[in-house]
């Protein structure tokens, strides 16, 4: 049975200059979309950031993570601070194994630098459960596709900036096209970017390739509605 809709619960108030979200339920790729937006719709209506209590999550994975890691970093353009303040043991065990709980430590109201305390839960909680080998390794695999994605992103980002000035795409397009030459040619995402960035550089991008970046384009340009 598809696990419902609403298995996501966010409750979202303000508190003094910073906003507060709890979030229970699970923190996953299907509720992506919604943690997204509602964080990212906190962060906007915050003046110093927002603080995440994480206790009543049930899942979490690392397309969750991502998310905060991006919140995070947007925050930090507008000089705001992403805070949790409590976590579940799943939420914990994640911080724990990608080393990304001092990440979101507590602003220290008494340091006019905003230094980060350590989340509540860090060091303290009580003691996870074992998980089974094969769960373990699932997650390890996951951290290492969260980490290698973190390496890879500037040069995605960039390749997706050449196509949204070279054919006049918008961000969601741009990506659409990555994605499209991508699967068509078998080639992973982060090497075609970088075979792109390369490009601009003078080296010539193949046949094959140029050939499926632009049908992709061309695609796209067909789709768009007319004005």
């Amino acid at each position: 049975m598809a696990s419902p809709l609403w298995t996501l619960v966010t409750t979202v108030r303000p508190d003094g200059d910073r906003v507060v979200v709890e979030v229970s339920g699970e923190l996953d790729l299907d509720a992506g979309g919604r943690l997204r937006s509602v964080l990212g719709e906190a962060l906007s209506r915050s003046v110093r950031g927002i603080d995440l209590d994480l206790e009543g999550v049930s899942f979490c994975d690392c397309s969750a993570l991502n998310i905060l890691l991006h919140l995070r970093q947007r925050a930090l353009e507008e000089s705001k601070t992403v805070a949790v303040h409590a976590t579940s043991a799943v939420v914990d065990r994640l911080l724990a194994l990608t080393g990304t709980h001092a990440l979101f430590g507590r602003p220290d109201p008494d340091d006019p630098e905003g230094e980060a305390a350590e989340p509540e839960h860090a060091h303290d909680a009580a003691p996870l459960p074992v998980a089974s080998e094969g769960a373990h390794h699932d997650l390890r695999i996951e951290v290492a596709q969260l980490r290698r994605a973190m390496r890879t992103r500037p040069t995605i980002d960039l390749a997706r900036g050449i196509l949204m000035a070279s054919f006049s795409l918008s961000s969601d397009e741009a990506w659409t096209v990555l994605v499209t030459a991508s699967q068509n040619t078998n080639t992973k995402l982060h090497s075609l970017a970088g075979d792109l960035v390369t490009a601009v550089k003078g080296d010539a991008l193949s046949d094959e390739l140029q050939g499926h970046l632009s049908a992709a384009v061309a695609r796209i340009s067909a789709a768009a509605p007319e004005y």
